[in-house]
């Protein structure tokens, strides 16, 4: 029996959608926001659909090698991945961009289609609170990137 776990998580990030998508679409980058990422072999970009690469991943089971695949690159609005796990199923991951004044909204929703198990209340929590931790790190380094390059600040 499998069961699917789904969860979404935004951040509004005073940077236009472009300058979130070549952030976070460079998996070069996830280790700077990311707790579980710790080491990335990839190109140092945003990547392309069809283009891969590997990510070594340290989780409470220990260290775990992901495969991972583009499977959707559409800059600036959206970039999705799949990795293939034995342990829990295939893992897609989607980051959506929504322009919203002189900001964008950025949500990451992560899908896990077939778990052999279904997800603790503890396990749902660690997660929520590790994407909230994500995503302050992400509108930190981002909005900290934006302003160097001289780029003018919406107010507030």
């Amino acid at each position: 029996m499998s069961n699917s776990f789904e969860r979404r998580h935004d951040i509004l990030i005073d940077a236009p959608p472009e300058a979130v998508y070549d952030y976070v679409c460079n998996p070069n980058s996830w280790p700077e926001w990311l707790a579980a990422s710790h080491h990335i072999d990839s190109a140092d970009r945003a990547l392309d659909a069809g283009e891969g690469f590997r990510e070594q991943w340290h989780i409470r089971r220990g260290e775990v090698v992901l495969d991972w695949k583009v499977t959707e690159s559409d800059r600036p609005n959206a970039w999705t991945v799949r990795a293939e796990t034995d342990f829990i199923g295939p893992i897609i991951v989607r980051y959506t961009f929504e322009r919203v004044g002189d900001a964008t909204r950025y949500t990451r929703h992560l899908n896990n289609p077939s778990r052999p198990s279904a997800a603790s209340a503890e396990q749902i929590q660690r997660v929520d609170e590790e994407a909230q931790i994500g995503l302050n790190n992400i509108k930190r380094q981002v909005e900290q990137r934006w302003a160097a390059q001289g780029a003018p600040q919406s107010a507030g």
